[in-house]
């Protein structure tokens, strides 16, 4: 029987601020290791990935440290009976990132509350690695995505992983959590992907919608290639709250404002684009790294709410428009090649997903 807690419990929501008060919940970790987090039972494995690695050594000695999931099967990274709260997330996967979805589902839903492809929900859409340096993702050498989002969950979770690619993949994983009762007013976290191409409205992007119930967005990764000369990003983003139609409550300035920079992202000693990459913000992804304004360049950027969430009572909208200049200082809509993933809490249940693309519509043109 865990401990009764709420989200204030420094063993639910753990900082520099409370590490040194004791807290009553149960930390556990799930692994190839421990595939169901069962106390005292990490490292007894007898047969694993690293079997023979091992077989001088025996059990305990590195037996099972990674999984294999075949080509076009999904495969079960956790599942965990609640209450409780999922900290933090490692893995490694290998192969296409836009090929691997990752699913979570929280208590007895069958729809995912997060649905989308592992580089992206680690803000690495670009098929290629990048280090990112933010608080709710980090993602290491040589590719290690770590995940630090708090999830709590009230009777069940659930996370999958399935292998859309042709070839089979090798995962070395962690979940990290604590078992412990949490508040009724606890959000569920969730995150959706998008991807638009060509956009559905010439110049205008839908990072989500369709959102009802209450809660709070909370981050935007977005990637997109530019398919149009010169600077790409003078368009607005939007937030429609609780009703909004025409005009919506929140409107930003521009795409490089929102994420944090300013005019262009442009280094004004080099005249290429300059990466960073911060808690809260970052252009941290640039490829090719040594061209500017040029059509085919693509894009990685991240922006998360954790002091501004943008909060809704009854439904959410998010857009951004794809905004350009033409020769004569008159703004240019654009057709980029745009994916986002939206990441939010809100109360449950939650409306269906869209229909994730197809293996084919997910990778860039």
């Amino acid at each position: 029987m865990v401990a009764a807690a709420d989200l204030s419990e420094p063993g639910l929501n753990a900082s520099l601020a409370n590490l040194y008060q004791i807290s009553p919940v149960e930390s556990r970790s799930i692994s190839p290791e421990n595939f169901t987090g069962e106390k005292g039972n990490g490292g007894a494995a007898t047969n694993g990935t690293g079997r023979h690695a091992a077989s001088e050594l025996g059990q305990g000695w590195k037996m099972s440290p990674s999984v294999r999931i075949k080509a076009g099967t999904t495969f079960t990274l956790a599942e965990i009976k609640g209450p409780g709260c999922i900290q933090q997330i490692w893995m490694t996967p290998t192969g296409n990132w836009r090929h691997s979805i990752l699913r979570f589902y929280w208590d007895d839903e069958t729809n995912a509350s997060v649905e989308c492809p592992v580089g992206d929900f680690f803000a690495c859409g670009l098929g290629q690695y990048a280090q990112i340096n933010s608080l709710t993702v980090c993602v290491n050498p040589g590719s290690a995505f770590n995940c630090y989002w708090p999830m709590p969950f009230h009777k069940k979770a659930r996370i999958t992983l399935e292998n859309l690619d042709d070839k089979d993949m090798t995962l070395y994983y962690q979940v990290n959590y604590t078992l412990a009762a949490v508040p009724k007013d606890a959000g569920y976290f969730h995150a959706q992907f998008h991807h638009e191409y060509p956009l559905k409205t010439k110049g205008l992007y839908t990072i989500l919608d369709g959102v009802e119930g209450e809660g709070q967005y909370v981050g935007t990764y977005m990637a997109l290639k530019v398919h149009d000369p010169g600077w790409w990003g003078e368009g607005e983003i939007k937030f429609y709250l609780d009703g909004d139609r025409e005009f919506p409550t929140i409107c930003g300035t521009g795409a490089e404002d929102y994420f944090g920079g300013s005019y262009n992202f442009e280094n004004r000693d080099t005249h290429k684009y300059q990466t960073f990459s911060t808690p809260y913000t970052g252009l941290a992804q640039v490829l090719p790294p040594d061209k500017i304004y040029e059509p085919g360049q693509r894009f990685g950027l991240y922006r998360w709410h954790i002091t501004d969430p943008v909060h809704f009572k009854k439904d959410l909208k998010v857009t951004m428009q794809a905004l350009g200049w033409k020769a004569d200082g008159i703004y240019l809509q654009l057709d980029s090649d745009m994916s986002s993933v939206a990441f939010w809490y809100q109360t449950e249940p939650h409306q269906k997903f869209p229909k994730l693309p197809s293996r084919d519509e997910l990778d860039w043109h």
